[in-house]
């Protein structure tokens, strides 16, 4: 009898306990979708931490892309040298003339079809080219991927100003 008198009791007590979590889920609307969301908050600033610890790692590994001698070589580097990129640009000109190459430059505008012409003659005679794509015109970016491609020259497309920060000289040497 005690057995059954308290099992009522803890029946009621659950019950109870459902109908109040309940109505404060109900009182508070969106509830599952914020606690999804925060849960997906969660593992999304997990993933960040854990790709910012892979990019610091990277960035003290020479660049593959560039492990070319440039000893008595034409790099051409195409992009703007008057934005806030310059410094990678320098840091890219300091290291390929360290390593006894050539820098070359191409601002990668629109300015007709002198600039164009410009570009193909520097394209021919590069033989790396560096294309800063955010800081060179739809035109000058398809040149350049279409020349390389079809010469088979070596090209290095870069997205952010910042990855021209970690070439070093060791990277072009190796």
């Amino acid at each position: 009898m005690r057995a059954r008198a308290q099992v009522v009791i803890r029946a009621t007590q659950l019950a109870l306990a459902r109908d109040e979590l309940a109505e404060l889920a109900a009182s508070v609307p969106g509830l599952p979708t914020r606690a999804r969301l925060a849960r997906k908050v969660e593992w999304l600033g997990e993933r960040v931490q854990d790709l910012m610890r892979e990019l610091l790692r990277l960035q003290w590994l020479p660049v593959p892309a560039l492990r070319a001698d440039v000893c008595e070589k034409a790099v051409l580097y195409v992009g703007s040298y008057l934005t806030q990129a310059a410094d990678g640009a320098l840091m890219a000109q300091q290291a390929i003339e360290q390593a006894g190459g050539r820098f070359l430059h191409h601002a990668g505008g629109d300015a007709g079809a002198d600039d164009a012409a410009a570009l193909e003659a520097g394209l021919v005679a590069a033989d790396l080219v560096i294309c800063q794509t955010g800081c060179v015109s739809h035109d000058a970016y398809w040149r350049v991927h279409d020349h390389c491609k079809r010469t088979g020259k070596q090209c290095v497309l870069v997205d952010q100003p910042q990855a021209m920060q970690f070439v070093r000289k060791e990277a072009l040497l190796s």
